[in-house]
């Protein structure tokens, strides 16, 4: 199973209907194929918090939502995922391109890459490392149940081995 296809296969078979995201190229790929399905409405947004929101008010009409990032966008977004989100548990799905961990060919990606989990945990957020398309497939689906019942975001983080 393609690395790619398998993300977006567990988009769609966990309902995820209304994507945001923030550019980033290991997600490139993902993004098109998103801009191409009538079934998924995506917003390019500028900043990761603004995403949030945007995500937070279409949980409200209804939707079923994601933000697609790189995990450097988190530092900016934790206000917003705390007194917003987990305040008024809304689920939302994070989807990071895990920059700085093995393999990073730019070093000023590695610091935020190497505490990535760290402020994830103290967070009190649960997030997911899969190592192989099948496993990506199926944390995407558990993720999105695990939002919706914790009421809080759930991430998965997509390292450079992944790709």
């Amino acid at each position: 199973m393609d690395s790619t296809q398998a993300i977006y296969d567990g988009l769609k078979d966990a309902g995820v209907d209304f994507i945001v995201s923030v550019p980033c190229v290991n997600l490139s790929k993902l993004l098109n194929m998103i801009d191409d399905d009538p079934e998924i409405t995506h917003i390019p947004v500028t900043r990761e918090e603004e995403g949030i929101g945007i995500c937070a008010g279409a949980y409200l009409g209804g939707k079923r939502t994601a933000i697609l990032m790189q995990n450097s966008g988190l530092g900016n977004s934790i206000n917003a995922l705390k007194s917003l989100m987990e305040l008024y548990e809304f689920p939302l799905l994070m989807i990071m391109s895990h920059r700085g961990t093995e393999g990073e060919s730019i070093c000023g990606q590695v610091p935020m890459g190497e505490s990535t989990p760290q402020i994830l945990e103290a967070m009190d957020f649960s997030f997911y490392t899969p190592a192989t398309p099948e496993e990506a497939y199926d944390k995407i689906r558990l993720a999105w149940e695990m939002s919706e019942d914790d009421g809080k975001p759930v991430s998965i983080l997509l390292e450079i081995k992944y790709w």
